[in-house]
């Protein structure tokens, strides 16, 4: 679809990831005239772009968007670009008026609509859902600069395989299931060291019989109990923002019986060497952060987030804000916001909260 044709639409949603598509499939249901804006080529690069080993940790049977089902085994998990190329067949199939390409980089308002910018591009809208996720800049820390140069880093965002890697040590920083699961790979390779504390770990073992059995209640707590709506998920929320997500398949046993040495956490530099808490120096030949990502709203020139940066929201509506709205963001609404079975659900409820257009001569895209 091209960018400069028709565009004064009723909705922008910007981020055309599985949140952005839930949504989508719900106003393509209405009739509703409305773009998805995604800067990736094509749907679903956000997860090609991944490391090459990544498999989802729920099933197909809770991947599927509205209205198509996840195809295969309902039990299996998923690969990245088995996630992608269904993202992909998505969008045609439902024929969503996607638009590749466009990092969106001002949204303002304009009376009362929004004018959303990409380079020399623009669009008025009545609406804007941003299906972004919000986690657009890598996280490291300010003293990584410090590391001597020719220790290779990285950050997960672009690790891929081990095949990237130097020979010699590897360090691997943060305790979460990214670091879990990238340094039980690249542990067959290279000596390697995890750096950090779990903040828990799932007691069961992942795998078709927790698919089966054990996943379904998860899935029902993070989406019915631990919610915005209950005392518990209301005292739950801050913390579940603040730390990692708990280890749901590479548990710490799993990393020690693989080889990996679990440390104390990252503490500084000294004369380029990695530091750990307890003084040791780590003569390390590659770093990997996987200290996960900042939210950056910079390019959202509305005031529509708190003194932390979190956007005011009720279940996806901004506060204050007419014709703004979130989605598949870090609890949103309830603990399972930002998965599979959360922006389905936060979809078709959010679809039924966007201001339908009154009479007002907008051009049909």
């Amino acid at each position: 679809m091209s960018m400069n044709h028709n565009p004064e639409v009723d909705t922008v949603i910007v981020g055309g990831g599985q949140a952005g598509l839930a949504l989508g499939y719900w106003l393509a249901r209405q009739g509703r005239n409305f773009l998805i804006l995604d800067q990736h080529q094509k749907a679903g690069d956000a997860w090609r772009q991944r490391w090459d080993s990544l498999r989802l940790f729920t099933p197909a049977k809770y991947d599927g968007l509205p209205g198509a089902p996840f195809p295969g085994d309902p039990l299996a998990f998923p690969t990245k670009d088995q996630l992608a190329d269904y993202l992909e067949d998505y969008v045609r199939r439902f024929d969503l008026p996607y638009i590749p390409g466009v990092r969106v980089e001002d949204i303002s308002p304009d009376g009362e609509a929004f004018v959303i910018r990409s380079g020399g591009h623009e669009w008025r809208s009545k609406n804007v859902v941003i299906a972004t996720g919000g986690h657009r800049i890598p996280k490291v820390p300010a003293f990584a600069g410090e590391l001597d140069p020719g220790i290779l880093q990285l950050h997960s965002q672009d690790y891929k395989n081990p095949g990237q890697l130097q020979e010699g040590t590897v360090l691997v920083v943060g305790l979460g299931n990214s670091g879990a699961e990238i340094a039980l790979e690249v542990a067959r390779f290279r000596p390697t060291l995890l750096a950090g504390k779990p903040s828990a770990e799932m007691p069961m073992r992942h795998g078709r019989a927790a698919a089966r059995f054990a996943l379904p209640v998860v899935r029902f707590l993070g989406l019915y109990i631990l919610n915005l709506n209950t005392p518990m998920g209301r005292k739950a929320a801050p913390k579940f923002k603040a730390m990692a997500a708990p280890l749901i398949r590479t548990k710490t046993k799993d990393l020690a019986a693989a080889g990996v040495l679990l440390s104390p956490r990252l503490a500084g530099i000294q004369d380029g060497l990695p530091v750990l808490e307890d003084g040791t120096r780590v003569e390390a030949a590659n770093v990997i952060w996987c200290t996960g990502y900042h939210e950056d709203y910079s390019w959202v020139n509305l005031p529509a987030f708190d003194h932390r940066g979190e956007p005011k929201q009720t279940r996806g509506v901004a506060n204050g804000i007419p014709g703004l709205y979130f989605i598949g963001q870090e609890f949103l609404f309830a603990a399972a916001s930002a998965t599979l079975p959360g922006v389905c659900r936060d979809a078709r409820y959010l679809a039924g909260r966007v201001t339908a257009p009154r009479s007002s001569g907008l051009v049909n895209v």
